[in-house]
């Protein structure tokens, strides 16, 4: 993102004069209170909206002159990860999983090779076909990171992904996307759980007001113990 801005229709300035680069590989965390500009951030990601000024490019796309056709072929590029899980109620966990790769016709031998493989990822191998609702919230966020992840994207956004679950499935949950991460898979986690970023560290972006107040290396806490 280069010298990006965005100012909603009401004259709210979301984001100010943001400069911000995430290379290959890198796993930060996104911090900000609530209206910081977090969510315009990632909407800005996935073109779901336009900067006002500035250019984005993400995975080679640059969204300033992006048409309007490419948008899933961007999109694709992506795993997103949300807060609430959103997985569908009657659908088992392996199809939860394998919906994202028909939805983009991947052949079926792939799906078959490609899901139970991220289930093994993610340690939900014995639940293929549970339901969401025989779940625990830290098994459904499980489930979403591996929908996430099954079509390989070169980025994953997880968006408040330990906001419903507890802390200390908090813990495995970073520790889970942190593993992906290490297998290659640049993770921009956004959270204003401070407690989770003392403990694991890493690259912290802090954004205040619509600016990037802060974009640092911090030590963990964890890594002390």
């Amino acid at each position: 993102m280069k010298d990006v801005s965005v100012t909603y229709s009401s004259g709210v300035d979301a984001l100010e004069h943001i400069h911000l680069k995430i290379n290959d590989g890198d796993f930060a965390f996104v911090v900000g209170a609530s209206g910081a500009g977090k969510s315009t951030l990632i909407r800005l990601l996935l073109k779901e909206i336009d900067a006002t000024s500035g250019v984005i490019t993400v995975n080679g796309y640059q969204l300033n002159t992006l048409k309007k056709k490419q948008i899933p072929e961007l999109r694709r590029t992506i795993g997103i990860v949300f807060q609430d899980f959103r997985l569908i109620s009657t659908m088992t966990v392996y199809e939860n999983i394998a919906f994202v790769m028909r939805v983009i016709d991947s052949p079926v031998k792939l799906i078959r090779k490609r899901v139970p493989y991220v289930m093994s990822l993610v340690g939900l191998q014995d639940k293929a076909n549970a339901y969401p609702n025989e779940l625990s919230g830290g098994e459904m966020q499980r489930v979403a990171i591996a929908r996430a992840l099954v079509n390989d994207p070169k980025l994953i956004i997880a968006d408040e992904p330990t906001g419903n679950i507890d802390p200390e499935l908090s813990y495995e949950i970073v520790e889970l996307l942190r593993t992906i991460n290490m297998q290659g898979t640049t993770v921009l986690m956004v959270t204003h759980d401070h407690e989770l970023v003392k403990r694991f560290g890493g690259r912290i972006i802090n954004i205040t007001g619509g600016q990037v107040v802060y974009d640092d290396i911090m030590e963990g806490t964890a890594d002390e113990i």
